[in-house]
């Protein structure tokens, strides 16, 4: 008996050196899929966009709600709330290869997520990023600071877990006319001169034109990564 307990002495020893020896407990979820790591802090998420002092979005708080489990979660609001732009300040893509996003959608029965400006449209969800300096003008020249992964669109906004991958090699497209393709010198400066990075909603007429419920709908957010 006396034997069995150095045996059984030595081996939680050596359990707890492997635990140190890793930088944490011997018995751990994959690191590539810890929680803290995989999405940036709901703190510095702004649900917009604000543009001139006025908050496109209503009906919400101005920043993700942090989940227990990890990650963040939106509660989408009914009409005439909504939601528009997600994003967060990330700063230059160059270097850069895709943006990742892994996210759940939970819908009570019968609910839906509907395009606020057309409602009979399919609603979307489509990763996004902004050059710094955006005055929100196509008038003043701004209409290839705003790129939309509209290849890498999740529609109609359904319910289950979903992933999104947008390569930064594809064919983005901005406001209006200009894509990846036919305006490379303008996605190459949006892309080394970028600030916010996120994903929009909308459908319709525009991508990040907004939605909202016709029941409880949330979007929880559990990767965001810029790769």
């Amino acid at each position: 008996m006396r034997s069995f307990r150095i045996l059984l002495s030595s081996l939680c020893a050596a359990a707890v050196a492997l635990g140190a020896s890793t930088g944490g407990s011997w018995i751990s979820a994959p690191r590539a899929e810890a929680a803290p790591a995989s999405v940036p802090d709901a703190s510095v998420w702004t649900i917009g966009p604000i543009i001139k002092g006025r908050n496109y979005s209503q009906g919400v708080p101005l920043q993700p709600t942090r989940n227990r489990a990890g990650g963040w979660y939106i509660d989408i609001p009914g009409a005439p709330g909504s939601v528009h732009y997600v994003t967060f300040p990330h700063g230059s893509l160059a270097g850069k290869s895709r943006i990742r996003m892994r996210f759940k959608v939970d819908l009570a029965p019968g609910a839906q997520i509907v395009p606020l400006t057309a409602p009979q449209a399919p609603s979307m969800l489509t990763l996004y990023f902004q050059r710094a300096g955006d005055g929100w003008s196509i008038k003043r020249g701004f209409e290839d600071f705003r790129w939309y992964a509209t290849f890498a669109t999740l529609t109609p906004i359904t319910p289950g877990e979903h992933e999104i991958v947008a390569p930064l090699t594809a064919n983005w497209t901005a406001v209006q006319s200009s894509s990846a393709r036919n305006n490379p010198g303008g996605f190459a400066a949006a892309v080394n001169n970028a600030d916010q990075v996120g994903f929009v909603l909308g459908g319709g007429d525009g991508y990040g034109h907004g939605v909202f419920a016709t029941g409880p709908a949330r979007i929880t957010v559990t990767t965001f990564r810029v790769e």
